[in-house]
């Protein structure tokens, strides 16, 4: 299977316009991020897809591979299926988004291993989660937690805390996921033909699209405790990391 990771790019944030650009140990958190997924070395090619010619520039002239989107996107699945739209040979797509400066190797093989097999052939979409333990984690609607089926199948995502403690006497495990995800070409492609659905509106979480439409996504569990950088609060938690 030829294996691809497309890194969807927007200079614009509604939490934190720019962040991308911002810079994390010298380096530009866009940057850190393509530098350490072509670092995990699972990959046949990684691109950045941006709308930003600041962004564009500052991966080619890093010695990276860049692309400009020639459209209006809502959302980085949208972004990453116009650049795999004429590839045919690709039969994987990770989407690692950009602002993921911490990605590492072992949690991307995990990924890529549940599309191996027979069992394998069924998996149309999958993505990562790593346990929350921090209650303040929980509750902050910027880390979007996802309930699991027994067969980690995704049943529900969402800002709010799920599943909700009614009986404090239960043992309850909080997933927060991860925004790395891979699929299968066609299925990526389908995605663009649908419209944005009402609980992915509502909760501003594309994943939410896949699971309105009746397709399966399968999680992986990895302990990958990275910093995603959304707000300015994170890029100095990440700065504590580096």
């Amino acid at each position: 299977m030829k294996k691809v990771a497309l890194i969807p790019a927007r200079y614009g944030a509604t939490r934190f316009p720019g962040k991308l650009m911002a810079k994390l140990g010298g380096k530009s958190v866009i940057l850190r991020t393509y530098e350490s997924t072509v670092k995990t070395g699972v990959f046949d090619e990684v691109m950045v897809v941006t709308d930003s010619d600041i962004i564009y520039q500052e991966i080619v002239n890093n010695g990276g591979k860049a692309v400009m989107s020639q459209k209006e996107h809502e959302c980085g699945t949208d972004r990453i299926a116009e650049a795999i739209a004429d590839r045919e040979d690709v039969e994987i797509i990770v989407n690692v988004q950009g602002d993921e400066p911490f990605t590492q190797k072992e949690p991307l093989e995990k990924l890529l291993q549940v599309f191996e097999g027979e069992a394998g052939q069924k998996v149309q979409v999958a993505s990562l989660m790593q346990e929350l333990k921090d209650w303040a984690s929980i509750e902050d609607p910027n880390y979007v937690k996802v309930a699991v089926d027994k067969q980690f199948n995704a049943l529900f995502f969402s800002r709010s805390v799920i599943p909700y403690p009614r009986d404090k006497q239960v043992k309850t495990v909080y997933y927060e996921h991860i925004g790395i995800y891979a699929f299968r070409r066609n299925t990526l492609l389908a995605f663009t033909q649908m419209p944005v659905s009402p609980l992915e509106a509502a909760e501003k979480i594309e994943c939410l699209r896949y699971l309105e439409n009746g397709i399966s996504m399968k999680m992986v569990v990895t302990e990958y405790m990275g910093v995603e950088i959304d707000t300015p609060d994170d890029l100095v938690k990440a700065e504590k990391l580096l």
